[in-house]
């Protein structure tokens, strides 16, 4: 098997309404169509796609609450950190910055899906 590159990635959210605000207004990801007839938002992120996919009931699985980054996430590459860091907090976000000293830092979703962001 020669796997050739990353399709897509999908979480669980509980509220399209919120989630839509915090991926497409606060993170500024690119919603794209889908044909599906499940309720739910796809996002273009680069060659791949994240899909949130709306769940009656959504389970935490966080098991290092001091440490976000070190729990199931997603990552992503930012051109500017800062800026995205400003953008967080205009947005009253909660964040954490990396605990490694490295250009990165971890949010949360509106469901608690935690996010990397990395420069």
């Amino acid at each position: 098997m020669q796997i050739t590159q990353a399709l897509h990635s999908a979480i669980l959210i509980s509220n399209l309404e919120k989630s839509q605000h915090f991926y497409s207004s606060i993170l500024g990801l690119e919603k794209i169509d889908r044909v599906l007839k499940f309720p739910g938002i796809w996002y273009q992120i680069g060659n791949s796609q994240l899909h949130l996919i709306l769940a009656a009931t959504i389970i935490p699985d966080a098991v290092n609450h001091d440490k976000w980054g070190r729990n199931r996430h997603l990552a992503f590459s930012v051109a500017n950190l800062e800026a995205a860091k400003q953008q967080l907090i205009a947005h009253n976000c909660p964040f954490q910055m990396s605990a490694s000293g490295r250009s990165a830092l971890f949010t949360q979703d509106p469901d608690g899906n935690i996010i990397e962001l990395s420069e």
